[in-house]
């Protein structure tokens, strides 16, 4: 199948932004999804999705604020059955790790699109310190969060765009599921004192439980039912249930992936 345009949707975020880039890189027509692009693309606003889907011939799903979140099942249904209408022929999706609500999801988009759908998984992503939810706090010098001393094996966003592109680009990744880790698991205390290294300004963890963090997520303004999803949501994922790093990265790849220590070092 010979892709040349693609659809990304939440071109402007981590993952979306670096995708764009690499497929725009290989000479690829990117069609920017987000709500400011120029063909706009709202998740909230399917009347618009069609719109950005004609003359697609794949498209890369991120489904914001998260594919386990309330709504998101529903989504992927009418999403896949605009594209299927559209005739979109390819199809990647972004889902996380050990989430079995996104798995629901999952299976939405699969059986409405029709058309050949390959999951990428992530592990927790090492860009949420320098760029998502916890960059302030981390800046500041200070990393809250609720997850103990369980470990996560926190994936790179450019190693996981590299995943996406080889799959939308490739024949070979249809029907399958990627799941996407870095090379080893840490704790949070040991990503702060990487974070720490690497800038050379203290970062101190501070351990908190789901419900502290939620009112923390409150004080900033986020509104309380999701403050409490977000909350429960990572406490769920860093029970230790997805601490065993995979080889995703290089069985796609065929490479390793980077390191913590050389994400904080080289960002």
């Amino acid at each position: 199948m010979t892709i040349r345009t693609v659809l990304v949707t939440g071109a402007t975020g981590k993952t979306g932004r670096r995708v764009a880039e690499r497929l725009a890189a290989r000479g690829l027509t990117v069609r920017e999804g987000s709500r400011s692009g120029a063909v706009p693309f709202d998740w909230e606003a399917p009347e618009g999705w069609a719109a950005a889907l004609r003359g697609a011939d794949a498209a890369y799903v991120n489904y914001y604020p998260d594919l386990a979140a309330p709504g998101a099942t529903e989504a992927m249904g009418a999403f896949g059955a605009a594209a299927a209408r559209e005739g979109v022929r390819r199809l990647t999706l972004l889902s996380g790790r050990g989430e079995p609500a996104a798995v629901a999801a999952e299976e939405a988009l699969r059986e409405a699109a029709g058309v050949e759908l390959t999951v990428v998984r992530g592990a927790f992503f090492a860009q949420n310190f320098t760029e998502g939810l916890l960059a302030e706090g981390v800046a500041a010098g200070e990393l809250v969060f609720p997850a103990g001393d369980t470990p996560e094996p926190f994936v790179d966003v450019a190693d996981l765009a590299d995943v996406v592109v080889e799959t939308l680009l490739s024949d070979v990744h249809a029907g399958l599921v990627h799941e996407l880790t870095g090379p080893r698991a840490l704790t949070f205390a040991e990503v702060a004192a990487e974070l720490s290294r690497a800038s050379g300004r203290p970062v101190a963890y501070t351990s908190v439980t789901a419900e502290a963090y939620a009112e923390l997520l409150t004080g900033f303004g986020l509104p309380r039912p999701e403050a409490e999803w977000l909350a429960d949501l990572f406490a769920t994922l860093l029970d230790g249930h997805n601490a065993e790093p995979t080889d995703g990265v290089k069985r796609v790849l065929g490479r390793e992936p980077r390191s913590f220590a050389r994400f904080a070092a080289e960002g």
